[in-house]
C-alpha cells in the first residue's frame, strides 16, 4: 500500500513512523509512506498556505489552491469524481467526519492508495471538503491542535492489517473490535483477557481452565469471557 500524508508540520511524523510495526512495514516494503509538506505547494514565495475566513471569523483558514495543487501531483488522475472505480481514497481529517473504528480501518486496508491530509489552524476551506476529498474522517468527539495526530493514528490502525505487516497475520484476526460470531450473530467486542507467568501474583491465580491443558475447555472460557464484554 502506498500512503501520503500531506501536513504543515512533517517532522512531527519522524519519530512515531521510525519505530516498531510501522518502520518495519516500510524497511520490508510493505508500504511506501512519504511525507509531504503542504508548503511545497504554497500561494507565494513566502510559503502562505492559509488566509482570513471571509466574514470576519476568528483563526486562518487553509486555503483551497495549495490542496488542489498537492492532490493534483499526488493523484494526477483528476478529481474524486475520476476516481470512483479506483482503489485510492483521499481523506481530510476533520472533526466533523465520521467516527473511525475497527470497521473502517478494514476497510481502508483494503485500498492501494491512501492520501491523508491532516490540516491546522480553524480548518479548511469547505471548497475542499466539498469538490476535492472523498472522505472526512474524525478520531473522536474532541478537538486538536491539528490532524497530524489522527493521521498517525489512522495509519497505524490500517498498516497492522496488511498482509505480512504482524508477521503472523492471525495476530489481527482474533483481537479487539475485530469481527466475530456469537450466538449466530456478528458483532464486534473486546478481546478475552489474558495472563502469563507467573501463575500467581500477589495472592491473585491465573484461572484454572487456562493451564489445565484441555483446548476445548479454554475455547469456551475465551467465548464466554467476549460474550460479557459484549453484554456490558
Amino acid at each position: 500500500m502506498k500512503i501520503d500524508i500531506v501536513t504543515l508540520f512533517p517532522k512531527m511524523f519522524e519519530s512515531p513512523f521510525a519505530e516498531s510495526i510501522i518502520q518495519r512495514a516500510i524497511k520490508n516494503k510493505i508500504i511506501d509512506l512519504k511525507i509531504h509538506n503542504l508548503r511545497d505547494w504554497s500561494i507565494d514565495k513566502y510559503g502562505s498556505v492559509d488566509d482570513k475566513p471571509f466574514g470576519g471569523d476568528v483563526g486562518m483558514l487553509i486555503r483551497p489552491e495549495p490542496v488542489f495543487n498537492a492532490l493534483k501531483t499526488l493523484r494526477p488522475e483528476g478529481t474524486s469524481l475520476d476516481r470512483e472505480a479506483s482503489k485510492t481514497r483521499i481523506i481530510l481529517m476533520s472533526a466533523r467526519g465520521k467516527k473511525f473504528d475497527q470497521a473502517k480501518a478494514e476497510e481502508l486496508a483494503k485500498l492501494d492508495n491512501l492520501i491523508l491530509i491532516a490540516g491546522h489552524y480553524e480548518g479548511f476551506d469547505q471548497r475542499i471538503s466539498d469538490f476535492m476529498v472523498d472522505e472526512e474522517i474524525s478520531i473522536g468527539d474532541y478537538v486538536l491542535t491539528g490532524g497530524e495526530l489522527p493521521a498517525m493514528i489512522i495509519t497505524d490502525a490500517v498498516t497492522r492489517l496488511i498482509p505480512g505487516v504482524l508477521g503472523k497475520d492471525k495476530s489481527n484476526q482474533v483481537e479487539s473490535w475485530s469481527e466475530i460470531e456469537i450466538d449466530g450473530k456478528k458483532v464486534r467486542t473486546i478481546e478475552y483477557p489474558q495472563y502469563t507467568r507467573p501463575q500467581e501474583f500477589m495472592g491473585h491465580k491465573v484461572p484454572e481452565v487456562l493451564v489445565n491443558g484441555d483446548p476445548k475447555k479454554i475455547k469456551a472460557y475465551q467465548l464466554e469471557q467476549i460474550k460479557k464484554e459484549f453484554q456490558k
